[in-house]
Parts: structure tokens; C-alpha cells; sequence
């Protein structure tokens, strides 16, 4: 289960995961993936693959689902469930020369086409020894969509990609004390 620091441990899974994919492509000067917002220039030497996460959202398939309640031997309480949130990064590939931003682009295509589930022990932080498992998908956006998001950063467009992950679970910090029932009483209307 994921507590408030969920968004940023998926964000460095990404970024391992991508790191760990990308040693193979040069033995010179191998690209690193890196966690950035992109609102300075990007440095390089090395060659990079940035990832910006720019949109976090509520996932609406997994609304409405039941309290959580506690395992035994805790003492019984009940939590809201956790908030299950989507998160969209854009992965954008900096340095070296063209086909050297197509080769890293591709990797994290075939990396994440071939392990689209993030699961066990490629997790991390919060989220390592849990149940959960991350989703990516590449996200179809239109020219129009990846131009808005370049402009809300005031970058000129780059070829990138775009990765959604659901669902990241978000745990309520809110718990209630469940009482155990004592007694009871039944009470009921006489019959004419």
C-alpha cells in the first residue's frame, strides 16, 4: 500500500527501470534516464531520457470501492479506501544525435511493451513487498494534445512519448475505531 510519498516511488521505478534498460545501447557513453520537470535545460553529456510527470488524475474505474478494514491481531478499525490515482509522464529522449534519440526512444518501447506490469521486486519504496502492480500503457495523444503540453511547459515540441500508469493506490491517513458489539436487544411489535 502506498503512503504519500506512492507518487514519487512509482516516478523512480520509472526512471530505474529505464536507467537499467538503456545500458546496453552505448559502451562509450551509455544514456541514463532522469527524473526532471523540464523548466531548466537539460544537461548533457550523457544522453538522456527525461521523465516529467505532468498529469496526475483519479482513476474512475476504481471509484466507489469498499472500506478497508484491518487484519487481526490489530485492533479493529475501518479506512477509507485508498484513492486510486493515474499518473502521465512524458518520456523525451535528450543528446547525442537523432538516431541515438530514436534508439533510446525505442528501448523504452520495447521496455516497456514487453514488461507493461511493474510488479514484486522491481517496486520500490512504499510500494516494495506490496501487492500492488503498476500499469503502462503508451497513451495515444494527438499532435494537438503533445503540442498543448509542450506549451504548458514553454518548451518548443520534441519528439516524446506518453505513459499513463494506473493505478497507483493512495492510502487514506484517516482511520475509525471499529466497537465490537457487546449486547443486544430485539424488540418487537405484539401480534393482534
Amino acid at each position: 500500500m502506498g503512503d504519500f510519498g506512492v507518487i514519487a516511488d512509482v516516478s523512480t521505478v520509472i526512471v530505474e527501470t529505464l536507467t537499467q534498460a538503456l545500458r546496453g545501447l552505448s559502451q562509450v557513453e551509455p544514456p541514463i534516464a532522469e527524473l526532471n520537470d523540464l523548466s531548466e535545460t537539460v544537461q548533457t553529456p550523457p544522453p538522456k531520457l527525461t521523465v516529467f510527470l505532468y498529469e496526475i488524475a483519479e482513476d474512475p474505474t476504481s471509484r466507489n470501492r469498499p472500506p478497508v478494514r484491518s487484519q487481526p491481531p490489530d485492533p479493529p478499525n475501518v479506512r477509507k479506501p485508498p484513492m486510486a490515482l493515474l499518473l502521465r509522464y512524458l518520456i523525451t529522449p535528450w543528446g547525442g544525435d537523432p538516431a541515438t534519440q530514436h534508439r533510446m526512444l525505442g528501448r523504452a518501447l520495447q521496455t516497456f511493451y514487453d514488461d507493461a506490469i511493474l510488479d514484486g521486486v522491481q517496486l520500490s519504496g512504499s510500494l516494495a513487498a506490496s501487492t500492488d502492480s503498476l500499469h503502462l500503457s503508451l497513451t495515444p495523444l494527438t499532435l494537438d494534445q503533445k503540442s498543448w503540453v509542450w506549451y504548458a511547459i514553454q518548451k518548443p515540441y520534441r519528439l516524446s512519448l506518453n505513459y499513463e500508469v494506473r493505478v497507483v493506490n493512495l492510502d487514506s491517513a484517516v482511520e475509525t475505531a471499529v466497537r465490537p458489539v457487546n449486547s443486544r436487544a430485539i424488540s418487537g411489535a405484539a401480534m393482534p
